[in-house]
């Protein structure tokens, strides 16, 4: 396996695990208070919620896009 591939992998779950680390804080009641009073998350969950999604979808193009031979 080339290493672009293995990065791409480490980014996913990376990635994933921040995501689902946003995503969990979303629903906690000092979030969803934060959310109703400003309209928006607050810095750090949308902090997570960025990094993964951008983490998500360079290890998804490392894992099928970085080998090409």
């Amino acid at each position: 396996m080339h290493w672009t591939r293995v990065l791409g992998i480490a980014l996913l779950v990376g990635g994933g695990l921040l995501l689902w680390m946003g995503f969990g804080a979303t629903e906690t009641f000092t979030e969803q208070a934060h959310e109703a009073i400003t309209g928006r998350y607050s810095d750090t969950t949308t902090g997570y919620l960025v990094a993964g999604g951008v983490a998500v979808a360079a290890g998804l193009a490392l894992v099928l896009f970085g080998a090409r031979r």
